[in-house]
């Protein structure tokens, strides 16, 4: 009897373990940078949504060589002014929906480069200090809420130095609490900036930007630059996780836009026998809310 009477108990203990299994390995998801349009909702808007695994807070767009950095983030608020702090609310209530929020540093359009590995370790150190888990800075852009990592959009400046960012960031990760590293890459292999940062093999999730690169996008309906070109990234890439980066609408970038049809039918099937895949980037939440793109794909992601 006392054995029977234990059995509902375990199956309890068990179910939790199981449950704790599946938040753990979610699998694949979707990627969105939100940041760079006033008219795409708040932070706790598009993570309600329920549509994405990972958000990109877009752009910390100046900082090193000793610059004072700052954060832009359109027209959601003025960080001139604290104003961005209203943003921590909207990354807790990500964080609670198992949503994981990261900093994006760098952009297309910005001042940023990293002068030296001194230079790169003090960029570290005030991204730790104020969005990550370091000490409470009177001056953090985005309030008290504690961000679970940076994303590298690193796309001019300095081509040096960043191996050495994502190794103190890295360094700053705790037995409870990783800080996550992410890349967006251009896909041409090797990229210019990120190659010798990718090398050291510490990135989590490296989404590869598959456009506006007409040597490895998708274009006039053919698949096979893009699908050489997420072959190279998967098997020489060191990383946790890859994913294809594109356009959530046609009008989002220059060229390599691909219609969810054909993204369903023929890529994604390929891609995904990648152990490496990780899922879906896109740019970015305004254009995803114009086509619907995410809801398209999101059940075959």
């Amino acid at each position: 009897m006392a054995g029977n009477s234990q059995a509902p108990f375990l199956l309890l203990i068990l179910l939790a373990q199981l449950v704790g299994f599946e938040l753990c390995d979610a699998g694949a998801g979707i990627a969105i940078y939100w940041g760079q349009n006033g008219n795409e909702g708040t932070l706790a808007e598009t993570c309600a949504t329920g549509k994405y695994s990972y958000v990109n807070i877009a752009f910390l767009n100046k900082f090193g060589s000793g610059q004072t950095p700052e954060i832009n983030l359109a027209g959601h608020c003025n960080p001139a002014s604290g104003g961005c702090a209203i943003v921590s609310s909207g990354i807790t209530s990500c964080q609670s929906r198992g949503i994981k929020v990261l900093l994006s540093i760098g952009g297309g359009v910005g001042n940023y480069s990293l002068a030296s590995a001194a230079d790169a370790k003090d960029v570290a150190r005030y991204l730790w200090n104020n969005f990550l888990g370091g000490k409470k800075s009177t001056s953090r852009p985005l309030g008290d809420a504690v961000l679970d990592g940076v994303d590298f959009d690193i796309e001019l400046g300095s081509t040096q130095y960043w191996d050495v960012l994502a190794r103190r960031l890295k360094a700053y990760s705790k037995p409870r609490r990783s800080v996550y590293v992410a890349a967006a890459p251009q896909c041409p292999f090797p990229d210019k900036f990120l190659g010798d940062a990718l090398n050291t093999g510490l990135f989590d999730y490296v989404w590869v930007q598959f456009y506006n690169n007409p040597s490895c996008q998708y274009s006039s309906g053919s698949t096979d630059n893009l699908i050489k070109s997420w072959n190279r990234w998967t098997t020489s890439v060191k990383a946790g996780k890859i994913f294809m980066g594109l356009p959530a609408a046609p009008e989002a970038a220059g060229s390599g836009y691909i219609p969810a049809a054909v993204l369903k039918s023929k890529i994604l099937p390929v891609i995904k026998k990648s152990s490496k895949y990780g899922g879906v980037m896109l740019w970015s939440k305004f254009y995803d809310d114009k086509s619907g793109y995410s809801s398209s794909i999101i059940g075959s992601v």
